[in-house]
């Protein structure tokens, strides 16, 4: 009989091997990128928030360890539906509790950097305007154009 720990590696390398939501969200309206400088990780979270402050999608990609690109996985598949105020009431506590193991304080870093980057996800609008676009919306102020004045 597999032992309680047994079961969370395979849970864990589920999510590794087959994850949930990993690629980008190509209507997202909330986005951040984060890396772990210590041992080279990068998360990066997409999210679809609704008007009414709920995540409607939540997808990740990135590179790094088994931990970091489980736990990512892992809270993609928690997180959907969920309010603004449930995210940000979200503990890396809980984060850890979530992921299952017990991790040493550094291969706890690998875990929580989703957790952090999804805490600033919900603070980074996607700006509307579309990457070709370097000067900015057609703004028209009711005046001539510099072309016209020639």
């Amino acid at each position: 009989m597999s032992s309680e720990q047994d079961i969370y590696e395979e849970h864990v390398l589920d999510h590794y091997e087959d994850p949930y939501h990993r690629g980008d969200l190509e209507k997202a309206t909330h986005s951040h990128e984060a890396d772990n400088p210590l041992c080279g990780d990068v998360v990066h979270i997409d999210l679809r928030i609704d008007g009414d402050e709920k995540i409607q999608e939540a997808w990740f990609s990135g590179d790094g360890c088994v931990i970091s690109q489980a736990s990512a996985s892992m809270l993609m598949e928690t997180i959907e539906g969920k309010s603004l105020e449930d995210i940000r009431n979200f503990t890396a506590e809980e984060m850890l509790a979530l992921f299952g193991p017990k991790l040493t304080p550094n291969r706890q870093k690998c875990c929580l950097l989703s957790w952090r980057v999804l805490q600033s996800a919900i603070h980074a609008p996607v700006d509307d305007l579309p990457p070709d676009n370097e000067d900015g919306p057609d703004v028209h102020f009711g005046g001539p154009s510099l072309s016209e004045e020639t």
